[in-house]
C-alpha cells in the first residue's frame, strides 16, 4: 500500500514539472513576443502562462494531500514537498515576470533588445534540466550521482546568467538613457534572473532530499 501511495505521488510529481516546464516556455514566448514589439501575442502569451501556473498550483497541492496521507517515509515527506514547493516557485516566477513586462511595459532599446533575448531564452530553459534532475532521482531511472549532476547543471546555468545579468546591468547603466528607464529595465532584468535563482534553489532542496534518502 505505501509503494502505491508513492507512485501515486511521483505521478502526480512528474505531471507538475511538465507543468513548470511548459510554463516556462510559454513565459519565455511571451516575453520574446514582448520584445519582438507584438503586445498582443505577448499578452495572450502570459495569460496562457497565468492559466498553466494555476494548474500546477493545483497538482501540488495533490501531492501534498498525497504526502499527508501517509505517502514515503515520515523523515522524507515534508523534504518532498519542499521540493514540489520550490518547483512551484519557478514557475510562479515566470509567470510574475510576465505580468512585470505586460502591465508596466518598461520599453527595450533596440541595442539593448538582443541581450535581452539572449538573458529569456538561457533563463528560461532552466525548466528543463531541473525536470531531468527530479525525475531521474524519484522514478529511480539513473543512479543518484547522475541526478546529482544534473543539479550542478543547474547551478551551471544559473552562474552563467548571474554573469549576463552583471553585464546587461553594466550595459544599462553607462549608456545615455534617462536614470528613470534605467531603473526599470533593472525591475525587468531582476524578474528574469529571478527564475533561475529559484530554480537554483529548489535543485538545492533536491540535493536534501538524494542526501536523506542515501541515509
Amino acid at each position: 500500500m505505501l509503494f502505491k501511495k508513492e507512485k501515486e505521488v511521483i505521478k502526480l510529481i512528474e505531471k507538475h514539472a511538465d507543468k513548470v516546464e511548459a510554463c516556462l516556455i510559454s513565459s519565455r514566448d511571451a516575453l520574446l513576443a514582448y520584445l519582438d514589439g507584438d503586445i498582443g501575442q505577448a499578452k495572450k502569451l502570459a495569460r496562457q502562462t497565468d492559466r498553466i501556473e494555476t494548474e500546477a498550483d493545483l497538482i501540488r497541492h495533490q501531492v501534498r494531500d498525497k504526502l499527508y496521507y501517509g505517502a514515503y517515509m515520515p523523515l522524507l515527506r515534508e523534504d518532498i514537498y519542499k521540493l514540489v514547493e520550490g518547483m512551484d516557485k519557478v514557475a510562479n516566477a515566470a509567470e510574475n515576470c510576465c505580468d512585470l513586462f505586460l502591465n508596466q511595459r518598461p520599453p527595450i532599446p533596440n541595442d539593448l533588445a538582443p541581450d535581452f533575448v539572449k538573458l529569456v531564452e538561457i533563463t528560461m530553459g532552466i525548466a528543463e534540466p531541473l525536470k531531468h534532475a527530479v525525475l531521474c532521482y524519484l522514478k529511480g531511472i539513473c543512479p543518484i550521482e547522475i541526478s546529482r549532476q544534473h543539479a550542478r547543471d543547474i547551478g551551471l546555468i544559473e552562474s552563467k546568467v548571474d554573469s549576463m545579468e552583471w553585464d546587461l546591468t553594466k550595459l544599462i547603466f553607462t549608456s545615455q538613457l534617462d536614470y528613470s528607464l534605467k531603473l526599470h529595465l533593472r525591475y525587468g532584468l531582476d524578474a528574469i534572473v529571478r527564475v533561475s535563482d529559484r530554480a537554483e534553489d529548489a535543485a538545492d532542496q533536491m540535493e536534501l532530499v538524494t542526501l536523506k534518502s542515501m541515509v
